[in-house]
């Protein structure tokens, strides 16, 4: 998928949750429930979320100068680890604070209806956005199930709105049963309790993020397959040219979501000129770029295997 595809699924997951927020935060002066204010300031954190991750896709496309060689890829990992915080300080901790403040000091909702107008429109709009990144989300996973997908996929902005919007449509229902409840039975603390456990929801899912991108921003492998192609690759090369004797070592590193560095060590034939490594070099990199094109930096090492096993000892003295 083209990375237009993630930043057309970002936009419309902004316009719907400032749509939304606006509405909420009404029903919220209306009406007074504190679920409602949870929800606002839900919908107003992800709308902030989005245009961060907009902010930082832009700026990941930037191209390598001399203080960054490797480019700004990983710049979309710092933001979306920011992303990570709002959601969990401000979306989750604003909304608990409401919700207790509420149990503290409980009231009536006045005038529900306007509620659960407000709510059945969040949802409309909620859904559509949320069955286009789920849509996005499908087309990527393939055959994976959905929580080795989240945790295998290298696009935070992708995975980042498919959970906001997930617990969006969450804490919808939440807040409808806490009005509904609140409003039908008379028992005021539903509201403070809905308001609570859309923080609690909201804080789970920031956890997840945090995790996630966490490993993506101090340096995570590319995906196996990708890894696994690689060597399959450079075996090939070994059995039709008989230059490679063994490879010692790949090495990747995923610096963006659409970029990766490959660095190899690969045991040469002692005979082998310095042409045949060099054609042997340049053929690697163009099938794996051709069959991985998020390959954008590929470099060999020429290693004998006893060396590269040597290296790898440990230095007498270091700890």
């Amino acid at each position: 998928m083209a990375a237009g595809s993630t930043t057309k699924i970002v936009i419309i997951a902004l316009v719907a949750n400032f749509a939304i927020a606006c509405a909420k935060f009404f029903a919220f002066l209306w009406t007074g429930s504190s679920a409602m204010l949870s929800e606002a300031i839900h919908s107003m954190v992800d709308t902030s979320n989005q245009g961060l991750l907009l902010y930082g896709t832009k700026r990941s496309e930037r191209a390598p100068d001399l203080q960054h060689p490797f480019g700004y890829a990983r710049e979309l990992y710092f933001w979306s680890f920011v992303v990570a915080i709002l959601l969990f300080s401000l979306g989750a901790g604003i909304s608990i604070y409401e919700g207790v403040l509420k149990l503290l000091n409980p009231h009536p909702i006045t005038d529900p209806f306007v509620n659960y107008l407000v709510l059945a429109l969040a949802l409309i709009i909620e859904g559509m956005a949320t069955s286009a990144a789920i849509r996005e989300f499908n087309a990527r996973r393939g055959t994976k199930r959905v929580l080795a997908a989240l945790r295998d996929s290298k696009d935070p902005s992708l995975f980042t709105i498919l959970l906001e919007d997930v617990a969006a449509i969450s804490g919808l229902f939440v807040a409808f049963f806490g009005v509904f409840l609140a409003h039908v039975f008379d028992y005021q603390y539903a509201d403070g309790i809905a308001s609570i456990l859309i923080g609690l929801v909201l804080a789970c899912v920031a956890a997840f993020i945090a995790t996630e991108v966490k490993a993506l921003l101090i340096g995570e492998a590319a995906k196996p397959e990708v890894q696994t192609g690689i060597s399959d690759i450079i075996l090939a090369e070994k059995v039709r040219n008989g230059h490679i004797l063994a490879i010692n070592e790949i090495r990747t590193m995923q610096l963006g979501a659409r970029d990766v560095l490959v660095a190899a060590s690969v045991d040469f034939d002692g005979s082998s000129s310095a042409a045949d490594v060099k054609a042997a070099t340049q053929r690697l990199e163009m099938e794996i770029r051709t069959r991985f094109p998020d390959v954008r930096k590929f470099f060999v090492e020429v290693q004998a295997a006893s060396d590269h096993t040597a290296m790898l000892k440990p230095v007498i003295g270091e700890p």
